[in-house]
């Protein structure tokens, strides 16, 4: 007997800023002089970011960015694209804590229709979806 899958958990979302589209505190808030501090810090030689620090902050912009648009998708229509150039259509459900699987419904292959299904994050190439 399958159990069922568990509900994602939400993402603490920060409220909305000052101007009305970005989220976070507002530049002239109480927390803007310690923006600036950092600012002169950075411009001086001795204490710049190593590449590893480098590379780590951009690696992390990544994730958060992929993370993000795994929540977008979220009883959306999803296109993947498989190995071997086959390309399935699903209602996109969730995904596991690891990343590796994704769980559709309705997926389309060039079979038939399969009710609910598992499509493995490696079989992936890419995937689009609408906003």
């Amino acid at each position: 007997m399958q159990t069922p899958l568990a509900i994602p958990v939400p993402v603490l979302r920060l409220p909305r800023g000052p101007d009305g589209l970005s989220r976070g505190f507002a530049p002239d808030g109480r927390r803007a002089p310690l923006k600036r501090v950092a600012t002169e810090i950075q411009e001086c030689p001795i204490l710049q970011e190593s590449p590893e620090s480098q590379e780590q902050r951009a690696r992390a912009a990544l994730r958060e960015r992929y993370l993000r648009s795994l929540l977008a998708m979220v009883g959306r229509q999803v296109s993947f694209t498989l190995h071997e150039g086959v390309h399935v259509t699903a209602h996109f459900g969730a995904t596991d804590l690891d990343v590796a699987n994704f769980y559709v419904s309705q997926l389309q292959t060039p079979i038939g229709v399969q009710a609910e299904a598992l499509l493995r994050c490696s079989d992936i190439i890419s995937y689009t979806f609408k906003l």
